[in-house]
């Protein structure tokens, strides 16, 4: 296959008021233009988009067509593009694609000329709010172009599929010109050819002593399939997926989801997609114990699933956010009528070869589930996905007290609401998940988790149950022994919860395999729905209206550089990647903090390095742990021990801050050692100091505050410059803070507990250097 990168030698001008085009600058794809905006308090995506101002634009790119001969294709394929994209190619209007998170082709072949080709390309992000988070503006993902010979296999013709993992058996089919033979050879890890076969249409081999494919050997062979010189390659894992009375069972063994929700932006380089940086994100969440993604609300990218391919992580493939209600004026609810079958064909075509995906997603929070056309709607969609994809069981993520809310009139979305929210004198109300989570907020995940059991919410979602293969349920934990007992056939995914559930769900999910799976809200933290989630100290954020300023939800495990909160460390634990944790809720996030956010646990940090003022003053370790017994050591000394928290498997001590040396240890009942942990008191001295993650193209580094053993001074504020960068470019800037008035494209960034991220492409061979300076120090960085 001729496959070639079609991301060069763009050029990208904004729509002005007057309709007419600004200045064109010099871009490469990915490309976010949205990130490049002012931020303002009259921006009309407000809190969703983090107030940044959106505008159509106009990409352009001039090239010379490759030769093709005669009977052949050229095919541009965009791997996702925000949104609403209109393409022509020398002045003439040839496809539009109105999803934003479709990976597409368009069909070049009659429309090039002899000599120098022009396509432009229009992206319509003007009509704001019509995301709930961010979601970037423009090309943001990668584009290729294929030069496809006369003779060849069709483009994502070739079709993959286990019949059985314990025979290695695999159902092979693709589509020829003049639906001729083809090749297919097999090759195993090392690279041996196992398996050589000539195929017409579809034909079932067999893979000779097959190694399965799961998350613990995610063996993946390569299939190479070949027909009059064209070549398409395909790694596959062989992998099977049945559904029942056992729960969800991968090559005959039950599979537990522990999984995170994922919004698609790349953290401090916006939505823009880079391969190495989906690889990265994924082995970030798979070192904090998950084992599965569900990709909100949206497709995932073809890369992340090359990762969770290659990683060995399961995913939720899901489609959209909203179906026939807005949920904000101007969001997909106008397309997705028309839409749907084509952009559902689109998601399985990216899915289907993947063994990671092992089930689909039909929406999210939708709640036309409890009406009747929503039911119906909801088989409309199961029926789909079946009829593309049947070997892959079909859920939706439902939030049941949302659907009772809906009931009763309370915060229901509309398209009056949608519209009244845009205009610019209304009193803007919540509604849907945003007035959800307004109320959970304010009076704790006790409101979502007890408001589920009611019978109007039982009574509101069964329908729409009823209509998929496994019923998702968003923080609705509470319903589980209740529903598993009424409904003898239903299977149940935690398709959205809390953190703080996790050791309940599997404590839970342990003795009841009709529970096969939760994912936790959310995995990174992610750009938009600003502060939803959050819970910051008073001197990181001035005030908690989530006001322009605000940038991120503030509600990973991660936060947006990648960062382990300890909700992360809790979460190792409770899934068994590691026996114990823990982290300090240091003295002055006790007295002074904003919200109590219901999706975190704390403020808590692995940091044990605070101001002398405190010293004397009351802090709390939380320890994570499923044993029976833990103590705490402070300086060589015991000063606590008390028995495990065996329902939420966090332990609270609270105790006077003493700088030094404080250590958590873990005994089962028997009292025998487990583990020991210990986090120690940064020395006087403060320095500038840097870590450096090699990510590919990108080189990461995390500058700290921190003393010469490079223990990290949370404590410590001030803005880190970085100046005379050499042989390198500074692509993205900033902290994990979910405030941050600075742009993440500047030079300038604030100390968020102690440590901010600079992110750079080197040129080249060049060699790389830069320096920074802050209040305490300075660095000069040389490679």
């Amino acid at each position: 296959m001729d496959k070639r990168s079609f991301n060069e030698g763009w050029q990208v001008a904004p729509f002005l008021e007057t309709g007419e085009l600004g200045v064109f600058k010099d871009v490469n794809l990915p490309d976010d233009r949205m990130l490049e905006e002012e931020r303002s308090p009259s921006s009309e995506g407000g809190v969703n988009t983090a107030w940044f101002l959106c505008h159509d634009y106009l990409y352009r790119k001039e090239f010379i067509a490759p030769e093709v001969e005669e009977g052949g294709q050229l095919i541009l394929e965009f791997e996702g593009v925000y949104r609403n994209a209109e393409i022509s190619l020398n002045g003439k209007e040839i496809f539009k694609n109105a999803y934003g998170y479709n990976t597409f082709q368009v069909d070049i072949t009659d429309y090039v000329i002899e000599g120098t080709n022009l396509i432009e390309v229009k992206v319509h992000n003007a009509d704001q709010p019509n995301s709930r988070w961010y979601s970037g503006t423009g090309i943001y993902r990668p584009v290729s172009l294929y030069v496809l010979p006369k003779n060849r296999i069709e483009l994502n013709s070739l079709r993959l599929l286990t019949t059985s993992y314990k025979e290695g058996k695999v159902l092979v089919s693709a589509k020829t010109t003049g639906d001729r033979p083809f090749n297919l050879q097999v090759k195993d890890r090392a690279g041996r050819v196992i398996l050589n076969e000539t195929i017409e249409k579809e034909k079932e081999i067999k893979i000779p002593s097959a190694h399965p494919w799961c998350e613990e050997n995610p063996y993946l062979y390569s299939f190479l399939a070949s027909f009059e010189g064209y070549e398409e390659k395909v790694l596959f894992g062989v992998r099977q997926i049945e559904w029942g009375e056992n729960g969800l069972l991968i090559n005959g063994k039950r599979l537990l989801l522990k999984g995170a929700c994922q919004h698609a932006d790349s953290g401090l380089l916006g939505a823009k997609t880079y391969r190495e940086v989906e690889y990265w994100k994924v082995k970030k969440l798979k070192e904090c114990g998950y084992n599965a993604i569900r990709m909100s609300h949206h497709p995932m990218t073809r890369d992340m699933l090359d990762a969770c391919d290659e990683l060995g992580v399961y995913v939720l493939d899901e489609y959209v956010d909203c179906w026939f209600i807005h949920k904000t004026k101007y969001d997909y609810v106008n397309e997705i009528m028309d839409n749907y079958d084509e952009d559902i064909r689109l998601l399985v075509q990216n899915a289907y070869n993947h063994p990671s995906v092992v089930m689909y997603s039909s929406g999210n929070e939708v709640c036309e589930t409890a009406l009747p056309r929503g039911v119906e709607f909801t088989k409309t969609l199961t029926e789909t996905f079946k009829k593309y994809d049947a070997s892959r069981p079909v859920t939706c993520a439902v939030n049941i007290v949302m659907n009772g809310l809906y009931a009763m009139g309370f915060g229901v979305y509309s398209d009056k609401k949608a519209d009244k929210n845009t205009q610019a004198k209304a009193i803007k109300k919540s509604v849907g998940s945003e007035f959800v989570n307004f109320l959970t907020n304010k009076f704790g995940a006790e409101f979502m988790l007890t408001g589920s059991r009611t019978p109007l919410c039982d009574r509101k979602t069964r329908g729409s149950f009823a209509n998929v293969d496994i019923a998702g349920y968003n923080y609705a934990r509470r319903r589980y022994a209740h529903d598993l007992r009424k409904y003898k056939n239903r299977i149940i995914l935690g398709s959205e919860t809390f953190c703080k559930d996790t050791k309940a769900f599997m404590d839970f999910a342990s003795k009841n395999p009709r529970v096969v799976g939760d994912f936790v809200w959310a995995g990174f933290d992610y750009l938009g729905e600003c502060g939803i989630g959050a819970w910051v100290n008073e001197s990181d954020a001035p005030s908690f209206d989530h006001g322009c300023g605000w940038m991120t939800a503030g509600q990973g495990r991660l936060d947006i550089t990648g960062r382990l909160t300890g909700e992360a460390l809790y979460t190792q634990v409770m899934y068994d990647a590691k026996p114990l944790e823990m982290a300090i809720v240091s003295p002055y996030e006790n007295v002074s903090k904003h919200s109590a956010s219901a999706w975190k646990l704390s403020l808590a940090m692995p940091y044990y390095t605070f101001e002398e003022k405190w010293i004397g003053k009351k802090a709390t370790a939380e320890i994570y742990s499923k044993d029976y017994r833990v103590e705490l050591w402070l300086n060589g000394k015991r000063i606590a021990k008390k028995k495990c928290d065996q329902k939420n498997g966090v332990t609270y001590i609270n105790f006077k801050y003493v700088p030094g040396k404080i250590s958590a240890k873990s005994y089962r009942k028997d009292g025998s050692f487990v583990a020991e942990v210990s986090l120690t008191t940064a020395s006087d001295e403060t320095k500038l100091t840097a870590e450096k993650e090699e990510i590919g193209r990108f080189t990461y580094i995390r500058l700290r505050a921190s003393d010469s053993n490079g223990i990290i001074k949370p404590e410590v504020r001030g803005k880190i410059l970085i100046s005379e960068v050499e042989g390198a470019s500074l692509v993205g800037f900033g902290s994990g803070c979910p405030y941050s008035e600075e742009s993440y494209l500047g030079n300038e960034a604030k100390l968020y507990q102690g440590e901010v991220l600079a992110i750079f492409v080197k040129e080249g061979k060049k060699k790389f250097s830069f320096k920074a300076s802050s209040e305490f120090g300075e660095l000069d960085y040389k490679e």
